[in-house]
């Protein structure tokens, strides 16, 4: 054998242990020497492309996946991969071609009909993504991301039933389950017992959901706690029915409870339809205190009459698809400046706040942000308002949950499932949210011409 080739390999198979051990940086320099000694080792190729990709080198990344092809066409997995980053770079049907290539040299990996059923999900191609997603899990029923991305599908499609069961096999919570000694509610009897509410994603989701605290306490349910992000305490201590609330910093060993259960398991549970969501609004309320203070805060403002208006135009960047649902900017929310009659205010926390700084002489919004210490903050100063206007983020379900008008602006791309489809309300909210969506084609223009002509009315109406 060649001295190259062998000292080449003996490099990749290091560069592997060390992507086992997410060692990355050694992992790509072995990958580079060992690409030096033999350019045409195809998975050191891939491996590489995949590492570049993980640090957002694409252009790069799409070269060495391009090389790994040409050197291996009949590699399912590199053409699987190579859809992944395709797909990732919104080239949609080059994504399809490469997912399509994998299936033809191997249809029995499930990673590629996931892959592919998500793909199509994203473009409306709904039919052939759940067959597809449906075929992945043939293949491996424990599939997790197979049941995550047809869980999407169906609940977006309002067919809850599936869609709950498919959202039961996320397994996010095990480091949840050591820590308590007690069992998962799968649905058990509750009567007379005592139960322990577990947060799990982004503050929106604990917002939306912990409105199941009064259908524990329905079923029976003695005693129902909360275990959520340090931000929400003081919030969600104002649930009815909810005993004591801990932040997930807190030490909960010591606490006794005969079931734990993670908050997005509730509407499962305890089967929630379409036309059965608990939706009594409002679930959430203000602490007194935090509404004295910030009644007497808008007061000493002096604002001459005006319609209040609260912006949020930013979510997480953590979040997977924020590129698509925050606004490019604030000022992509200029239209609204020219309503007369209108007073804005920023809700927004992060990097926003730096906008509003640059954009005072453009429109003097006022900037509550930076004294918002936690969502009981942000609930206060919302019932003060007359109306937010918000991207899909946490702000636009706690608007919902205490009962006040909410604006929210969605994406066309990856749209939430939680907004269903082509409707202009939701039943999680109702009477409270109204949604203005993108065109399929995407856009914030039409978006924000439909809300200024929206806002036109509402302040018209004021006004009169």
């Amino acid at each position: 054998m060649n001295t190259s080739l062998e000292q080449a390999e003996e490099l990749f198979a290091q560069s592997s242990t060390a992507l086992r051990s997410d060692q990355y940086d050694t992992a790509e320099a072995l990958l580079m020497n060992a690409l030096d000694l033999a350019p045409g080792l195809a998975e050191a190729h891939a491996n590489l492309a995949w590492l570049l990709d993980r640090r957002g080198s694409m252009s790069e990344a799409v070269r060495h996946y391009e090389l790994a092809i040409e050197l291996q066409p009949d590699n399912a997995r590199i053409h699987l991969n190579f859809g992944a980053l395709l797909a990732e770079l919104k080239f949609f049907h080059a994504a399809e071609a490469a997912y399509r290539r994998a299936l033809d040299v191997d249809p029995s990996l499930p990673g590629t009909w996931c892959n592919l059923g998500a793909l199509l999900a994203q473009n409306h191609r709904d039919e052939e993504a759940e067959k597809c997603l449906h075929t992945a899990l043939q293949l491996d029923p424990q599939h997790a991301s197979a049941h995550f991305n047809l869980a999407c599908l169906l609940l977006r499609k309002g067919r809850y039933t599936e869609g709950w069961f498919h959202l039961e096999f996320r397994d996010w919570y095990q480091p949840i389950e050591m820590r308590l000694r007690c069992r998962r509610w799968k649905g058990q009897s509750l009567a007379n017992r005592a139960v322990l509410v577990v947060y799990e994603a982004g503050f929106g989701d604990m917002i939306q959901f912990c409105r199941y605290v009064a259908e524990l306490r329905r079923l029976g349910a003695d005693h129902v706690d909360m275990l959520c992000h340090p931000e929400l305490k003081e919030l969600l201590q104002t649930l009815d029915g909810v005993g004591e609330v801990f932040g997930f910093n807190d030490d909960v060993s010591a606490s006794d409870w005969d079931y734990w259960v993670p908050v997005m398991s509730l509407p499962h549970y305890v089967g929630t339809q379409l036309d059965t969501i608990p939706a009594k609004l409002p679930y959430l309320a203000v602490p007194p205190a935090k509404a004295e203070r910030w009644s007497q805060q808008v007061k000493r403002l002096n604002l001459p009459p005006a319609l209040r208006v609260g912006l949020v135009w930013q979510g997480n960047p953590a979040f997977g698809n924020d590129s698509q649902r925050s606004l490019p900017g604030l000022q992509t929310l200029a239209p609204l400046w020219e309503v007369p009659g209108v007073q804005f205010f920023s809700l927004q926390k992060g990097q926003g706040e730096q906008e509003v700084r640059r954009l005072q002489l453009a429109q003097p919004l006022i900037n509550l942000a930076p004294e918002l210490g936690n969502f009981a903050d942000t609930a206060a100063i919302i019932t003060q308002l007359d109306l937010v206007i918000s991207v899909d983020t946490a702000v636009a379900h706690l608007a919902g949950a205490l009962g006040k008008p909410c604006w929210v602006l969605l994406p066309a791309f990856m749209t939430d499932w939680r907004w269903l489809e082509q409707r202009s309300d939701s039943p999680w909210y109702p009477g409270a949210l109204q949604l203005f969506r993108q065109p399929l084609e995407g856009g914030w223009a039409p978006v924000i011409q439909a809300v200024r002509e929206a806002l036109q009315n509402t302040a018209g109406q004021r006004a009169c």
